[in-house]
């Protein structure tokens, strides 16, 4: 398994996984920081952090479960037409359901930040926190709606990387609580840097985007789908790290050259 850790793509991808980790995660922050912030000063902290731990606890879990249903790559059904053949699994179900989540929920988001930027943040200011266990709970909730993205973002990072699932799920495993713990550490620093760049975050929700076509594709290509006679193909990964690479160069060009103006 270290052999497997080590190599160029377990590092490519648990690099690329934890930068995306945490650019989903800073909603998470600031959502949890809003609901801390209504507890007694000596609370927040704590509430915080638990909330937090709790979040990568959870996450663990959740990565298990997807993970198993990932494994399921025996077909189950076989469609035959005279221009259509696919053989479907409940890995291909996963992936292309999974792909189409990470489509809708990007684009709903990127729309959402453009347009209504306060509109979440409102509804939970708008909630009563009166103690320290509602604060977690609210928290803990506030997390699992955040985490099934993140999720299905390791998923599609990881999938395929090795033949052993369980080697994915550790890799999958480290990225989330490494995210986790920068969180814990830089979350104040993190949310600052974003909230002065926020082209950051839709730049994260862009790769989604990417992400989630790629997952599509895979599911595809792991159904043995056979369209007018052409056979769909997964997408190397290694396409989608250039292509991120690319975007975040871009994007410290740009930063570099709004900060010396």
């Amino acid at each position: 398994m270290l052999d497997f850790l080590l190599s160029s793509d377990a590092i490519f991808a648990l690099l690329t996984l934890t930068f995306l980790e945490i650019i989903l995660g800073i909603d998470n922050i600031v959502f949890i920081s809003i609901a801390a912030n209504k507890l007694p000063e000596n609370q927040r902290s704590k509430a915080t952090n638990i909330g937090l731990i709790l979040a990568m606890v959870q996450r663990i879990v959740l990565l298990f479960f997807v993970s198993f249903l990932v494994g399921l790559s025996q077909p189950f059904f076989n469609f035959e037409s005279s221009w259509l053949q696919i053989a479907v699994s409940w890995q291909s179900i996963i992936l292309f359901a999974g792909g189409l989540f990470l489509i809708y929920k990007s684009t709903s988001e990127i729309r959402e930040k453009v347009e209504t930027p306060d509109h979440d943040e409102n509804e939970i200011k708008s909630k009563k926190i009166t103690s320290l266990s509602q604060a977690i709970v609210q928290i803990v909730i506030i997390d699992f709606i955040f985490s099934i993205d993140s999720i299905l973002t390791a998923v599609g990072m990881t999938n395929g990387l090795h033949e052993n699932h369980f080697y994915n799920l550790i890799l999958m495993i480290i990225a989330v609580v490494i995210s986790i713990g920068i969180m814990i550490g830089f979350a104040n620093p993190i949310r600052k840097f974003i909230d002065a760049h926020p082209s950051m975050q839709v730049l994260g929700l862009a790769f989604l985007i990417l992400i989630g076509f790629m997952l599509i594709t895979e599911a595809a290509h792991l159904s043995h789908t056979n369209i007018f006679g052409k056979t769909v193909g997964a997408i190397p990964k290694g396409y989608l790290y250039f292509a991120i690479a690319f975007s975040l160069m871009v994007e410290f060009i740009n930063y570099r050259i709004t900060k010396k103006k």
